[in-house]
């Protein structure tokens, strides 16, 4: 009964009971396609359903559950989260041949959510049983939003980043707690970082981070071959990396440098001749300032086979870094651009319902949305907000960090400082890589991080009022009060 009572396995069943209301009991909860589906469908060997749907039907509007089967690897994007569909999806199958329901794929991330409560909620208790019940409540609040879960009931990246960022630290969290950690734990935590790294394009510089995590741990006194094992995992994180950047998809690759220029940069740009000049691009490119890719009727097609010499030869995401290097001003703008988009969970224009609900197009689900709706109408959208969420964070961080005298402490310090600087990197490259191109949906790297840092804070303040508890309550025994 003890067992039961435990502060992980309360937090846990709380979260299945959250997971089954509201992803798996009617109506169905998803997210629209908005054109991204198709890469990893024609990956893992899946296709639309409704064939006859309009295409008013199929993207944007309503979610899906149903998708039929198709051949494998029609092509090819490279992510981790064709591991996390294609089980299913092959044992749906074997058992279900007439379609393949988007549940089953649900399932698999709820799975994977628990266990990382259940991780997270577990180290928080060594400290206390309220401590780790309340930082469980935080993460349920947090994490089991709906914003976060109806990502689960679709083909997107998104739910992947996010369980793998929150398996990621509690595994390492956990690590650095332990005073003989294991092999094992540490295997955990390196296919851990992988799912991370591996799950978008953008995601795979974060490697070269989690290398120097992973020297760092070197140090510790771990069992068997600890210390060759961290250092095999450190170099093999590192070449991942580089290897997934060096795999994207050379359309994708043409499309987010296309969005970086012509969406970010020469959008709304003060000088656009000029700034065409500074890069080394011919002025007749100016036409198509503020343009994005996707969009129809632009004076130079997106695909004309004369951009390939006059832009994407002459052009890449290193002179984008230099050209802000020289102009930090824009920069700046491009950042608050950034900041007012960045508390957005999910998409707005995305629908959440089937069409069989008979419910409005892009209709939206707002059953258990407390902490995403706060995030959107009552958190400040600025920079300045965020710099001072920044320096609150990394205060507290650093004052445990230089009072701990345990390296095992001052390890786990140097993960809650690389969390922040995850989120930091995430903020970037969306500006950096895509331009203002769909820019809430391409912060939710950074959504889950400003979360993450916020549970966080959130424990370390539970944590030090039981600790001040426990100090009064002791003097008043000692006084017989």
């Amino acid at each position: 009964m003890k067992r039961l009572f435990k502060a992980e396995h309360l937090i846990v069943l709380a979260g299945c009971g959250l997971i089954i209301y509201l992803l798996f009991v009617q109506p169905f909860v998803g997210v629209a396609d908005n054109g991204d589906f198709k890469r990893m469908m024609n990956t893992i060997g899946l296709d639309y359903y409704y064939t006859a749907e309009s295409y008013a039907d199929r993207f944007f509007s309503y979610s899906h559950s149903r998708f039929s089967y198709e051949n494998l690897f029609k092509g090819f994007y490279p992510s981790s989260q064709i591991v996390l569909v294609l089980v299913p999806r092959l044992l749906a199958g074997l058992v279900h041949g007439s379609y393949f329901d988007i549940r089953l794929l649900a399932a698999v991330y709820a799975l994977l959510l628990l266990a990382a409560t259940w991780l997270t909620v577990k180290v928080g208790a060594r400290s206390s049983y309220i401590t780790g019940l309340l930082l469980g409540a935080g993460m349920l609040i947090v994490f089991y939003d709906i914003g976060y879960l109806a990502y689960f009931n679709s083909l997107f990246g998104e739910p992947v980043s996010m369980v793998a960022m929150l398996l990621t630290f509690a595994l390492g969290l956990r690590l650095a707690g332990q005073e003989r950690p294991t092999t094992k734990g540490l295997t955990l935590f390196f296919i851990a970082v992988l799912f991370l790294i591996c799950s978008k394009i953008q995601n795979a510089p974060v490697g070269i981070a989690f290398s120097l995590i992973f020297l760092r741990f070197m140090i510790l006194n771990g069992t068997g071959n600890w210390r060759k094992l961290a250092m095999r995992f450190a170099v093999a994180v590192c070449l991942v990396s580089v290897m997934m950047y060096v795999a994207a998809p050379k359309e994708l690759k043409h499309i987010n440098l296309y969005q970086t220029v012509f969406f970010g940069i020469l959008n709304q740009s003060p000088d656009v001749k000029g700034d065409l000049h500074e890069l080394g691009l011919p002025e007749k490119l100016e036409v198509l300032a503020g343009t994005n890719y996707f969009e129809a009727g632009t004076a130079i097609k997106q695909d004309d086979p004369s951009l390939q010499a006059d832009f994407y030869d002459r052009v890449s995401h290193k002179d984008v870094l230099f050209f802000y290097i020289k102009n930090p001003s824009r920069l700046v703008d491009g950042m608050k651009y950034a900041a007012r988009n960045s508390m957005d969970l999910r998409p707005y224009y995305l629908g959440n319902y089937e069409k069989s609900e008979g419910l409005p197009k892009t209709a939206l689900s707002y059953k258990y949305s407390t902490w995403s709706q706060f995030k959107r109408e009552v958190l400040p959208h600025s920079l300045g907000f965020l710099a001072i969420f920044y320096l609150l964070y990394y205060a507290g961080v650093l004052f445990e960090y230089f009072r701990s005298r345990e390296l095992r402490g001052r390890i786990a310090g140097e993960l809650l400082m690389l969390l922040g600087l995850i989120g930091l990197f995430s903020f970037l490259v969306p500006i950096l890589g895509d331009g203002r191109a769909d820019i809430g949906k391409h912060l939710f790297l950074f959504n889950v991080c400003f979360d993450m840092m916020a549970v966080a804070m959130f424990g370390w303040l539970v944590h030090k009022l039981v600790l001040l508890a426990q100090v009064m309550l002791g003097k008043d025994r000692r006084y017989g009060r």
